[in-house]
């Protein structure tokens, strides 16, 4: 997939190919980490991940989920779709921004 980024390569905002740079336009894509977030807990068909998108077009959906495996971060079987060990691990990086966010609620209620 020629349009995933990888790190060692140029990519949107970064000609570095620094490995941060190529995460973060990976997850700053529309929808990106929305499809992990939603893999955290269980393996998901395609139908029902669209469905836990809430909103998501199915060619957005078909892009994004090959650009993620690309990556390593999800894999397909017959039962759907399902996050990797490293897309497990890159989850884990998502705890500390969900605590901020919980913060940040309780702040701004």
């Amino acid at each position: 997939m020629p349009s995933a980024p990888s790190p060692g390569k140029p990519v949107r905002g970064s000609r570095s190919g620094q490995p941060i740079m190529a995460l973060l336009d990976l997850l700053g894509r529309r929808w990106a980490m929305r499809v992990i977030w939603e893999l955290r807990e269980s393996t998901l068909s395609f139908r029902e991940l669209q469905a836990a998108c809430g909103g998501v077009s199915s060619s957005v959906l078909n892009q994004r989920l090959g650009e993620l495996r690309h990556a390593g971060i999800v894999e397909s079987g017959e039962g759907g779709f399902s996050l990797t060990r490293e897309g497990q691990r890159l989850l884990e990086a998502y705890r500390p921004l969900d605590e901020w966010a919980r913060r940040w609620a309780r702040r701004s209620g």
